[in-house]
């Protein structure tokens, strides 16, 4: 039995109704920038993630852009952030002229490695982007504690953790502003790239308005250098008929992670993803590790799922800090090995809500099938 990695269209049929009524009333309107639909489906994500406001972008990577411009951190400045991540997360820092500082990871949960924070700070810090990476929370006290002592902006980049908590705190709501992504493959996704900034800071939300229309305000005048960021309506009412669904999905995706940790228990080749107990996971991947030196071993397995048919993906192959773009930087192999060594030993399986008993099992299988049982 072929398994996908992501089936967006079982996804879809149980929804469609409702989305195609959303987006002809889109349609007939011919309202197809801003307006009442992106208005509302931001005061659904702010309450959402128990923020005051939220600014729709257009795309995950232009909601961390815009928060960096509407900041002011530029040319000169530093920003402190994980290696192991989506590049957008650096490639926003480069692009408003700062300086990507990177920090390894926690082995457990690939997250930040939080207490080194600190000691990556300098004169030229202006902002630190903990990554909620694959649906956790990074822990994030010693992160607002380094914000609080050097007085930093900290954006959490939860592009991949909408809805997940830290000690019950929503992702977005703990630093100076959240940002998320609204990327098809995402818990909650749109039909096409959108995104979000929130926050309880009314002058942030102010300026991150600004910075989205072109750095505008009133229209025609500028007084800032800003882009094209808008989330446009389209993708707003998918989103927004999506999000009364997305806690029961968040929990479908939570039975299934309990369903592979279940099978995988016994292997002492499969080490299954770990969730700080003050933690609540969203599995916006789930991700096993398969140790192994050279790679050869998640290699081996991948290789076996392949040719099963069945869906899994490497998060991430190469650090940031091992990109050929950020070679200027310095930075060289193992000079941030815990995130060297999980960029060879990760492997995403399928986790998405609608999977069926038979599918899961046909992946458990697989998987143990490839590590020798």
């Amino acid at each position: 039995m072929a398994v996908p990695l992501l089936d967006l269209v079982a996804q879809y049929r149980k929804i469609r109704d409702e989305v195609r009524t959303a987006v002809d009333a889109v349609l007939e309107s011919q309202v197809c920038i801003g307006g009442p639909k992106v208005a509302e489906c931001e005061r659904a994500i702010a309450a959402y993630s128990d923020c005051k406001f939220g600014i729709g972008a257009s795309s995950g990577t232009d909601a961390i852009l815009s928060a960096l411009m509407s900041l002011g951190i530029g040319k000169g400045d530093e920003v402190i952030t994980s290696t192991f991540t989506f590049f957008a997360t650096a490639g926003c820092i480069s692009r408003t002229g700062a300086r990507p500082v990177f920090v390894d990871i926690d082995p457990r949960t690939y997250n930040i490695d939080a207490k080194a924070v600190a000691r990556r700070v300098s004169n030229r810090t202006k902002a630190i982007i903990p990554v909620h990476l694959f649906g956790q929370m990074a822990d994030m006290d010693p992160i607002v504690e380094v914000q609080r002592q050097r007085r930093l902006a900290v954006i959490e980049d939860a592009a991949q953790a909408i809805g997940a908590t830290y000690k019950g705190r929503k992702a977005g709501s703990i630093g100076t502003c959240g940002c998320f992504s609204f990327f098809p493959s995402k818990n909650l996704g749109g039909v096409g790239d959108g995104g979000m900034i929130v926050t309880s800071d009314a002058t942030l939300a102010d300026m991150c308005n600004v910075m989205r229309n072109h750095g505008s305000k009133p229209k025609y005048y500028h007084k800032y250098v800003g882009g094209n960021f808008r989330l446009d309506p389209l993708q707003a009412v998918v989103i927004a008929a999506k999000l009364k669904y997305l806690e029961e999905w968040h929990e479908a995706r939570r039975a299934n992670a309990a369903y592979y940790n279940e099978r995988f228990a016994g292997s002492k080749k499969i080490v299954t993803p770990f969730v700080e107990p003050h933690n609540r996971m969203i599995y916006n991947q789930y991700v096993i590790r398969i140790p192994g030196e050279s790679g050869a071993n998640r290699d081996q397995v991948e290789a076996h799922l392949n040719e099963k048919k069945i869906g899994n993906a490497v998060y991430y192959p190469v650090p940031l800090h091992l990109q050929q773009c950020f070679a200027d930087l310095g930075y060289k192999e193992g000079d941030l090995p815990r995130a060297e060594q999980a960029a060879r030993e990760v492997l995403a399986l399928p986790i998405y809500p609608e999977l069926t008993p038979a599918q899961k099992d046909e992946v458990a299988g697989a998987v143990l099938e490839a590590v020798g049982g």
